[in-house]
């Protein structure tokens, strides 16, 4: 147990560096966790090991894996379906072309500009279509856009982005066998279920210091998870849907939503972050730099192409719908998941796997430190109580903005 507790104090000491980092140059904490994964690792492999970090090691990837799972639950949960019923036909048209004008645009500058293969270059582009729910509801719960009617509709624009990766995904290369059909319909029936189901549990055991109603949800997360494992499927997507059909009960319990992400943002999503950050190999980068930035900047161009006309027909203000475009850019989740499910195929090597997942993992950072620098709507943050106004700790010029 010596080296796992050693092993767990480097992994949360990274974590508070980056923290620190997110507060002296107030960013958001994903975005430090990434970089400063992508650092240690580098530093580490120079002058102790590549293995120090132990991102392969099992209980690593559990909880790297448990944080991806319960951040995304959080964010459908912040769904509001009377916001997403109003707003439907805005939160579609952004998720769709955010995600075909990168899926078709990437795989034609892979095929083309980096000449590869037919099935490697379709690869690149569903890794590259992605939108990535994590980053995008960290950067919500920095600013406090997860409480307004825009962030909302964005989250719900990323679901439908991500779902259409993940559709692509399965119907190019992930064969549809008996155990996906059981899956789905498993699952169905599990989020016919939950809304009739969840709030009278909750009623009658509930808000008691045995903590039921995060051991209910934990369990409905883990079971379908494991189902979505067993059918080759993945983990992350029946954890959002859940959400978002318990946005109306779950969503609506603050204290509750308060103690999920007290978990989740302290203990497992840094785990989630660096692990990401550690796999972009900065040598392979230097080394053969063309590849990584085609892929990149065509992801970015190609977003901006499919989203940012999207939001001006849709009345959106200039630098809202430069945020929106540059939000809806960043990937992470389902890009490295692509990718690895390539790699693991032997859909593509090791060198376009280190490409592809550079290209991604950039894509959660570039956009959004452009976004928060330049774009940043401020006409859009939530008014907060006073108490949070009035707080030292929140830069003069919110404080102002909140009174």
């Amino acid at each position: 147990m010596t080296e796992i507790w050693a092993l767990a104090a480097l992994w949360i000491g990274l974590a508070f560096v980056a923290a620190l980092f997110a507060i002296w140059f107030r960013v958001s904490t994903a975005l430090t966790e990434i970089i400063v994964g992508t650092i240690a690792q580098l530093l580490l492999s120079i002058f102790i090991g590549s293995n120090v970090l132990g991102t392969d090691t099992i209980w690593v990837k559990f909880l790297a894996g448990l944080g991806a799972i319960v951040l995304t639950f959080l964010a459908g949960a912040e769904l509001d379906p009377i916001v997403f019923r109003k707003n439907w036909r805005e939160a579609t048209a952004v998720g769709l072309l955010g995600f075909f004008a990168p899926f078709f645009g990437c795989a034609a500058l892979a095929y083309w500009g980096l000449h590869w293969t037919a099935l490697q270059s379709w690869l690149a582009g569903v890794a590259l279509s992605t939108t990535s729910v994590a980053v995008v509801y960290a950067v919500m719960l920095e600013y406090g856009f997860n409480k307004t009617d825009y962030g909302k509709i964005v989250l719900a624009a990323c679901f439908i982005n991500d779902l259409g990766t993940v559709l692509a995904l399965g119907f190019i290369f992930a064969p549809f066998t008996m155990r996906t059909f059981v899956f789905a319909a498993v699952a169905v029936a599990v989020f016919v279920v939950l809304p009739w189901l969840t709030p009278r549990l909750f009623k009658r055991y509930g808000n008691r210091p045995s903590e039921l109603e995060a051991k209910y949800l934990l369990l409905i997360l883990f079971g379908l998870g494991a189902l979505a494992a067993w059918a080759d499927s993945e983990a992350v997507l029946p954890a959002y849907i859940v959400g978002m059909v318990l946005a109306g009960t779950v969503g609506k319990d603050h204290a509750l939503i308060r103690r999920l992400r007290t978990l989740t943002l302290g203990l497992l999503t840094p785990f989630y972050f660096l692990r990401a950050g550690s796999f972009v190999s900065i040598p392979t980068l230097i080394a053969a730099p063309f590849a990584f930035i085609v892929l990149l900047m065509g992801k970015m161009a190609t977003k901006f192409v499919g989203v940012y006309p999207v939001t001006k027909v849709f009345g959106a203000p200039q630098k809202e719908a430069m945020y929106t475009t540059l939000l809806m850019s960043t990937g992470l989740t389902f890009g490295t998941i692509s990718a690895l499910f390539g790699l693991s195929h032997g859909i593509i090597d090791q060198a376009q796997y280190s490409v592809v997942v550079a290209g991604v993992v950039a894509s959660a950072v570039v956009p959004t430190l452009i976004a928060n620098a330049f774009f940043l709507p401020h006409h859009l943050l939530p008014q907060e109580e006073t108490e949070v106004a009035e707080s030292p700790s929140v830069p003069t010029r919110l404080r102002k903005k909140a009174v």
